[in-house]
C-alpha cells in the first residue's frame, strides 16, 4: 500500500478522535463508528491490493466479483459486533451501520481521487460523492436493518447473515459493473434510488414515534 492512503486516512481520522472528545452520547457513537468505517477501507486497500495480483490484475473481474466480498463482509463485522453486545435497535443499527459505510466511502473517494488526479473534475466529485457514497452507506444500512430482524430470530441467524452479506456483495457488484461500463451515468444515481425509500422509512417511523408520544 501507498503511504499517500495512511496519509489521506490520518489526516481524516485525527481530527475525528480529537472531537470525540467533546461529544458525547448518540454523536459520539456515529462519529467513532465513522472512524471504523475508515479504518475498514484501510484494511480493504491493503487486501486488494495483495488479491488484485493473485487474481491477474483482471481490473472488471476483481472489480465485479472479488473487492465487493472483501469489502462488505469487512464492513459488517462491526455491525454484527453492535448488534450482538451493546443493541439491535433498529434505528441505532442503521444509524452505525450508515456512518461505517460512510467513513469506508470517504477514504475511498479521496484514495481513487489521488490516484486519478489528472482527470478529476467537479463533476466527477459531485457523482462519485453521491454514487460510491451513498453506495457503502446503503450496503451497509440493509445489512444493520436485516441483522436487528435477525438477532431476534436465533434460528435464522446463520443463513439470515449469509443471505444479507450477499445481498450486500451482490448490489455493490452490479454497482461496480454499471460505472465502469458505457451506461456509467445510469450506474452513479442507482444508490439514490435506493437511499430514498429507506430515508423516507425512517422518516415516516420517527413521525409515529411523535404522534405516540403526544397521545
Amino acid at each position: 500500500m501507498d503511504d499517500i492512503n495512511y496519509i489521506l486516512y490520518l489526516c481524516q481520522a485525527l481530527p475525528m478522535v480529537l472531537a470525540m472528545a467533546l461529544l458525547r452520547g448518540k454523536p459520539r457513537t456515529v462519529v467513532g463508528f465513522i472512524i471504523i468505517g475508515s479504518t475498514i477501507c484501510l484494511v480493504a486497500s491493503e487486501i486488494n491490493g495483495q488479491l488484485l495480483g493473485v487474481f491477474g490484475n483482471d481490473m472488471m473481474y476483481y472489480c465485479t466479483t472479488i473487492s465487493p466480498a472483501v469489502e462488505e463482509i469487512l464492513k459488517a463485522l462491526p455491525v454484527l459486533y453492535f448488534a450482538f453486545f451493546i443493541s439491535d435497535n433498529l434505528t441505532s443499527l442503521a444509524q452505525i451501520s450508515f456512518a461505517t459505510g460512510l467513513g469506508f466511502a470517504i477514504l475511498e473517494n479521496l484514495i481513487v481521487m489521488m490516484q486519478n488526479q489528472e482527470e478529476i473534475t467537479v463533476l466527477w466529485a459531485f457523482l462519485r460523492g453521491i454514487g460510491a457514497g451513498l453506495m457503502h452507506g446503503v450496503c451497509t444500512v440493509a445489512v444493520g436493518m436485516g441483522v436487528s430482524f435477525i438477532r431476534k430470530q436465533k434460528k435464522m441467524f446463520v443463513c439470515g447473515t449469509l443471505s444479507l452479506l450477499f445481498m450486500a456483495m451482490t448490489y455493490h457488484a452490479l454497482y461496480n459493473a454499471v460505472i465502469i461500463s458505457s451506461i456509467k451515468y445510469i450506474g452513479f444515481s442507482l444508490p439514490l434510488i435506493t437511499y430514498i425509500p429507506i430515508n423516507l422509512f425512517f422518516v415516516q417511523k420517527r413521525k409515529k414515534m411523535k404522534e405516540m408520544t403526544f397521545q
